[in-house]
């Protein structure tokens, strides 16, 4: 019978008095406290990495999930069929409840803590590419899959769907793009970089964002802020899947989320001018 990673315990001279699954991982109970065991597939190396960071921030008393090494010094532990396994330290508690604005707020001020921590040794294979090289990519990618359904000829819901809407999310992205290229992203992104900060790339739910103006970040912040939320990004997303995927099949589900995101775009638009005021739509 699986047991979803349990035999690896003994690895790492742990017993379980009780152990539960949960969102795609193994909860256990042990005389060393709760830990959490996760199939593994990423690689070794970043996975260090990712355990000197969690360690910088124990060390700043802040509650992570830091990686337990097994009796071998090793992070990554494999069961009797050679299978991967994690395991990190875990904490009682519950998951932050999307509809409670106080959750909401503590999850914001965390959040906002751990990132004035996260500072490391830059090494250059992990720093992210630039935004303005990712827009001009999509963008163009936009571009060709609009002169790709074209030519082909619009046959599904969502290829006739996208022709009828490509033009104004792709002005969204070239407005974008163009309003990153005259602000100081250049700036933040050269400070940040020779900082070493990173940014925490799994924080659910699900990346919140409730500021003002002044209270956390500089104008040049706010801007770029307001810049990111405004490229069309889960357009490009849907319609980036669409053209790598074969094409010859649209599954309905993705064809209700192209018709959701366009339904949705007054409200995205509404947003954006809510939380940054004045927008040129």
């Amino acid at each position: 019978m699986y047991d979803y990673g349990l035999s690896i315990l003994e690895q790492y001279g742990l017993n379980a008095e009780s152990s539960a699954r949960t969102r795609g991982a193994l909860l256990c109970r042990t005389e060393k406290g709760l830990v959490i065991i996760r199939e593994f597939g990423g690689t070794e190396k970043k996975l260090q990495k990712q355990q000197e960071l969690l360690e910088k921030l124990s060390e700043q008393e802040c509650l992570v999930d830091c990686y337990i090494s097994n009796q071998e010094g090793a992070l990554v532990a494999r069961d009797r069929d050679g299978i991967p396994y994690t395991i990190q330290q875990w904490y009682e508690g519950r998951e932050c409840d999307t509809r409670s604005r106080e959750d909401i707020f503590r999850s914001i001020r965390m959040l906002a803590q751990i990132h004035a921590k996260m500072q490391m040794p830059v090494v250059e294979f992990y720093v992210e590419p630039s935004l303005e090289d990712e827009y001009q990519r999509h963008n163009q990618e936009l571009k060709k899959i609009r002169s790709f359904i074209r030519k082909k000829g619009a046959v599904c819901s969502f290829e006739k769907l996208y022709l009828a809407t490509v033009e104004s999310f792709l002005t969204a992205g070239e407005r974008a793009l163009m309003e990153l290229r005259e602000s100081d992203y250049a700036g933040l992104r050269k400070e940040a970089i020779e900082q070493g900060k990173v940014c925490h790339g799994e924080y659910n739910q699900h990346n919140v964002l409730m500021l003002k103006p002044g209270t956390a970040v500089t104008n040049f912040e706010w801007e770029n802020l307001r810049i990111r939320f405004s490229y069309p990004e889960k357009y490009w997303k849907l319609a980036n899947y669409y053209y790598v995927h074969k094409k010859t099949l649209v599954s309905r589900k993705n064809t209700e989320k192209l018709q959701n995101l366009v339904r949705q775009k007054e409200n995205w638009e509404y947003f954006i001018r809510k939380c940054f005021g004045s927008y040129p739509f």
